[in-house]
């Protein structure tokens, strides 16, 4: 049988390592089992969900462990104990043989199965991808194409070693997926989601911590998952062990989910355990949204209602400061300003009576920016193409003072001129 383009003796030794492997593990009241000096080593599955199809997706093998008496021992024990290095590669192949016997042996249809895989797999060494292959061959002999194994691996690996795109290469030649582990933590860097084109990236479970409580933080989540699906790749989100984290994630836009919320590890593959709590999310994000939007309309009515009639002075002709004293007199209002065709600011701003909010002095040469223009923004934008509509901006960073706001705007027709008349207010988030 060829292996590649090794040697005779590196498909000797590739052949070896398999029939070692094989040599390790057998069946146990129908389940495999494997051992390793005086561990029993045993598999578990952990459903991954997909929030639009409503059903486990995929499913991630996990290493469980015992000792000689039966008590289990943590993985990372395990693995750390094993003092040469050899070995803990050995050790980590024999994990994904007794994952995939085990997976296969269930007969689960059009379902995804995660494997971790140790760094040195990936190593672009001859011997490091023709094992690779021949495991890949053994996979296809049992009835499970590649294109249903994801592997694993942690994004921290790439930022140590420069061959690691061109291993990554070698092993998608497979027809395998990828899924970058652990990204949005240490080393996390998007140009290399760029470079290596994961097919699926998953967050690490801080970014979930940092978003309970905080709205900001939730709305970075939401915006790194966008920018993930630009670079091609879909999201999961692990982690997810309550009602409220599950929630987070649907509100981020995340593909896909896996924890304790919709699921524990076990031995056998249980395809309904989550869908009640699945179900929950979704009637939980209908509520949430409708209150959200009638939190947000509440909040910014007064706001359109007054720059409506802020509008109506600003075309009888009266000064910018008189015509959006409605405007300006309601809490939070930062200024009002108008703005021409081409999006450039139309005389001075007008400020509430108390003045214009303090601006961290850090800040003063934006506030000094001279002939600006706004063109780009969306309450320029949307305002000029609906020309006599309020329109609302989602918040968004202001350039005045570097803090988040929201603009109402509302463009018109004065004097054969395109004009549009804007307010912004204080939008504050925990």
């Amino acid at each position: 049988m060829d292996h590649g383009t090794g040697s005779g003796d590196d498909n000797a030794e590739v052949e070896g390592m398999l029939q070692a492997l094989y040599g390790a593990v057998g069946e146990e009241r129908g389940r495999w089992v494997g051992s390793f000096q005086n561990y029993r080593l045993t598999s578990a599955f952990q459903p991954v969900y997909s929030y639009p199809h409503r059903r486990p997706v995929g499913y991630e093998g996990l290493i469980r462990v015992e000792d000689e008496r039966g008590r289990p021992i943590a993985p990372v024990t395990a693995f750390e104990g094993v003092g040469n290095f050899e070995q803990q590669i050995w050790l980590d192949r024999l994990c994904r043989l007794l994952h995939v016997h085990n997976f296969v042996a269930q007969r689960q249809p059009d379902c995804w199965l995660f494997l971790n895989i140790h760094p040195a797999v990936f190593m672009h060494a001859a011997l490091q991808v023709r094992m690779l292959a021949r495991a890949v061959e053994v996979v296809h002999q049992l009835g499970l194409p590649t294109h249903r194994l994801v592997f694993e691996v942690t994004e921290d690996v790439m930022a140590r070693d420069d061959s690691f795109e061109e291993a990554v290469e070698a092993a998608r030649a497979t027809g395998c997926l990828l899924a970058l582990d652990d990204f949005g933590v240490g080393h996390s860097n998007f140009d290399r989601i760029w470079r290596i084109r994961p097919e699926i990236v998953k967050l690490d479970r801080s970014l979930l911590t940092r978003s309970r409580g905080s709205r900001r933080m939730a709305r970075v989540l939401s915006q790194m998952v966008a920018l993930l699906h630009e670079c091609g790749s879909l999201v999961l989100l692990e982690g997810i062990e309550t009602a409220e984290d599950a929630q987070l994630a649907m509100d981020a836009d995340v593909d896909l989910v896996q924890g304790f919320a919709f699921g524990h590890p076990a031995p056998f593959l249980r395809d309904g355990e989550g869908v009640s709590a699945l179900e929950d999310v979704w009637s939980m994000f209908n509520e949430r949204q409708a209150q959200l939007r009638q939190d947000h309309l509440d909040r910014l009515t007064p706001f359109r209602t007054a720059l409506a009639l802020s509008l109506q002075s600003v075309q009888q002709g009266r000064p910018l400061v008189e015509a959006c004293q409605s405007f300006l007199k309601l809490e939070g209002a930062q200024m009002c300003y108008l703005l021409d065709d081409d999006g450039r600011e139309i005389g001075g701003r007008a400020v509430p009576a108390s003045g214009p909010a303090e601006i961290d002095p850090r800040f003063l040469p934006m506030e000094r920016a001279g002939d600006a223009r706004w063109a780009r923004r969306p309450y320029f934008r949307r305002a000029v193409e609906t020309v006599g509509e309020i329109q609302t901006t989602r918040p968004y960073l202001s350039l005045h003072g570097a803090r988040m706001c929201v603009t109402v705007s509302v463009a018109y027709w004065q004097d054969g001129r395109l004009r549009v008349l804007c307010g912004d207010l204080d939008w504050d988030e925990a």
